[in-house]
């Protein structure tokens, strides 16, 4: 049986009246069409970033991406640029890119309230000096996500106090959540033990990290 509730907001007139009205617009013309000094000193101390993007099924796809802090490099106030590692091989967001170029970043900082966003479009190159120069551990990756930046943005940190997302005291307890391995063997209906996948995570992690 399908959920009801009470109402549908359908329109942004209807949007607006219950959130109170329209942005102020020091949060309007917080947007830019670069990366600036201030973007590139986020970016730098960044080591962890979500990456979006649409599938030919219309569905979208969020991919986390992690390394070193400065990882992501600015090529220039217009051009970023993301190393690919070693993962499971599925490609979901590199593959979605050649039927839908456009690309969400979501950048977090390990104890820093602040994010920021970055929109634009992507594509995938090769490129023996890029590629040379994003080495870790002196395992260079096989290819690099382009990102054309179109907007670039702070993000406020409401979301951060809210979920007390850097204070460990308040993080909750997680007994209770299911591990990769767990899911793996339900949602895959797999013959393995969850300790025979989580055996597989753990060699994978050790061996493929880099």
């Amino acid at each position: 049986m399908a959920l009801t509730f009470d109402e549908t907001i359908t329109s942004r007139e209807r949007l607006r009246e219950l959130g109170g009205g329209e942005a102020f617009d020091l949060v309007i013309n917080k947007s830019i069409d670069h990366i600036d000094d201030m973007c590139a000193r986020f970016i730098a101390a960044t080591p962890f970033v979500m990456v979006s993007t649409r599938g030919a099924d219309g569905l979208l796809d969020m991919s986390p991406k992690g390394d070193p802090a400065g990882f992501v490099e600015v090529l220039d106030p217009k051009t970023l640029a993301i190393p690919d590692r070693l993962g499971n091989k599925r490609f979901d967001t590199f593959e979605n890119l050649f039927e839908n170029p456009e690309v969400g970043l979501f950048f977090m900082i390990p104890g820093n309230k602040d994010t920021l966003r970055v929109s634009g479009t992507g594509k995938l190159v090769r490129d023996s000096a890029l590629q040379a120069r994003m080495a870790v551990n002196g395992k260079e990756p096989n290819f690099v996500l382009i990102v054309t930046v179109q907007e670039a943005m702070m993000h406020c940190p409401k979301c951060m106090v809210r979920s007390h997302l850097w204070e460990p005291e308040k993080w909750p307890d997680l007994s209770q959540v299911p591990t990769l391995a767990e899911a793996m063997v339900v949602h895959a209906a797999l013959s393995e033990t969850t300790q025979d996948m989580q055996d597989l995570i753990d060699m994978d992690g050790e061996k493929r990290l880099y």
